[in-house]
């Protein structure tokens, strides 16, 4: 039984993100067929920061009616819609309706935010319904957390980008007579990729699907294994304490406890569940870090990596975006196993994660014409570029996020506020200077000149 329901919580747990990350993995292929081309990464990071309007309102319906929304039947709900959206991309992401004389990819746009919706619900609902299993599923539900991502980096990278040449196009003069040489322009031609779009759509139908089918199996188990789990702390007041933070003392109940039961069970308390100090500043500095790499890895760089990548060739930007997407969970897992909680440490990482970060930024302000284009040097080096901002800021993300866990619940509550800020910020204003100013530019692999 308890290899079961470690196989069904990471399987849960591979439906929390499994959408929107197999979305970013698959846009070196989206860009390519839909008007906005480039673009198209700005409009998603804005369309993913709407979608928190989701746990915006499990956070309310907690605050205002606690104890009434039941997490099920919103996982139920969350989870349906996720594989209805995704059968429905498969069939109508190519679609387009014409929007201020311009074709916009209208269908697109609003089965992402269904996605998004599905994916930002998972956050707030997911991990409250696992606190009812004990604690060793847990660890097994992040891993399928992890999985969300690295599966389809993989499954993209199998798929493969579909080579692009460039081949000289004749046009044919409507003058027949005329007796000039045809005309000739160098076009590119994308070969297809092994697979077509609509299946790694109907390939996150599935996966999602499979999570939907975890769940209801894992709702239906009996509880009757909760009664295994150890009581770290045995009375109920002790735990009260501990759940509130150590906001306050607790009252002494002498038809219970003696005076000496009461002082050993808070020395357990202490051992068990130790409130690390920080000063002001340390603090302001992990919530700075929490907003900066949040707004870097959620608005800033996401809105540009076409710009970065693409200028160094489709295959360059394919790798991008599935090694990154991988790069994620795994640095999530050597956090799990390699946790370091220095500050000075953390902060460390997160300026190298910046100064990647920074380049991949400097090469797409510097599109369509970047460093080392057309070497096989300046392909590795966007490409690891991309891995180490990711991974390196991911790590730094677990990090934090620990700290502030084991420091108190609103601690924890801040984190995701800043979070959310930082996400919010980093889209918010990459959008304007993409899509309104024009600040970095497109170009044409074939055609576009660079000086040498």
């Amino acid at each position: 039984m308890p290899l079961y329901v470690h196989a069904l919580a990471c399987a849960f747990g591979l439906g929390s993100w499994v959408s929107i990350n197999g979305l970013w993995v698959e846009l070196p292929l989206i860009v390519n067929v839909l008007p906005e081309g480039w673009d198209l990464p700005s409009y998603l990071t804005v369309i993913i920061q709407l979608a928190n309007f989701g746990p915006l309102l499990v956070t309310l319906a907690h605050k205002f009616c606690p104890g009434k929304l039941r997490e099920n039947l919103v996982i139920y709900a969350v989870l349906s819609i996720g594989v209805v959206a995704c059968v429905l991309l498969a069939v109508f992401w190519k679609n387009t309706t014409t929007f201020l004389e311009q074709p916009r990819s209208t269908a697109f746009f609003i089965l992402t935010f269904f996605l998004a919706l599905v994916d930002c619900t998972s956050s707030v609902t997911f991990l409250p319904f696992m606190m009812q299993l004990p604690a060793k599923y847990i660890t097994t539900y992040f891993i399928g957390e992890g999985l969300s991502g690295l599966v389809p980096g993989l499954v993209a990278l199998a798929q493969g980008v579909g080579m692009s040449k460039c081949v000289n196009v004749s046009h044919v003069l409507d003058n027949l007579t005329d007796s000039e040489p045809p005309n000739f322009t160098v076009e590119m031609q994308y070969l297809p990729p092994n697979f077509s779009t609509e299946i790694f759509f109907s390939f996150l139908a599935v996966m999602t699907a499979v999570s939907l089918g975890s769940f209801l199996v894992l709702n239906r188990l009996p509880r009757t294994f909760e009664l295994s789990t150890e009581n770290l702390v045995p009375e109920s007041d002790a735990v009260a304490t501990v759940c509130s933070g150590f906001e306050g003392p607790v009252d002494p109940n002498p038809k219970t406890n003696s005076q000496e039961e009461e002082e050993e069970e808070k020395k357990q308390i202490r051992v068990l569940f130790p409130k690390p100090l920080h000063s002001g500043y340390q603090l302001a500095f992990i919530y700075f870090m929490v907003v900066w790499v949040n707004g870097a890895t959620n608005g800033l760089l996401p809105s540009v990596q076409t710009f970065s990548c693409m200028p160094y060739g489709n295959m360059a930007y394919h790798l991008s975006a599935a090694l990154s997407a991988v790069a994620n969970p795994v640095a999530c897992i050597i956090a799990m196993f390699y946790p370091k909680r220095s500050l000075v440490f953390l902060g460390v990482l997160c300026l190298l994660g910046s100064v990647f970060g920074g380049y991949n930024m400097a090469m797409a302000a510097m599109s369509p014409c970047p460093l080392l284009q057309d070497t096989p040097l300046g392909d590795a080096i966007i490409v690891l570029s991309w891995i180490f901002f990711t991974g390196l800021l991911s790590y730094v993300k677990v990090m934090v996020g620990v700290i502030l866990r084991d420091r108190s619940h609103s601690a924890l509550v801040w984190c995701g506020a800043a979070v959310q800020t930082g996400s919010l910020l980093g889209s918010v204003i990459m959008f304007p200077l993409v899509n309104i100013y024009h600040l970095f530019q497109s170009g044409d692999i074939c055609n576009t000149k660079c000086p040498l």
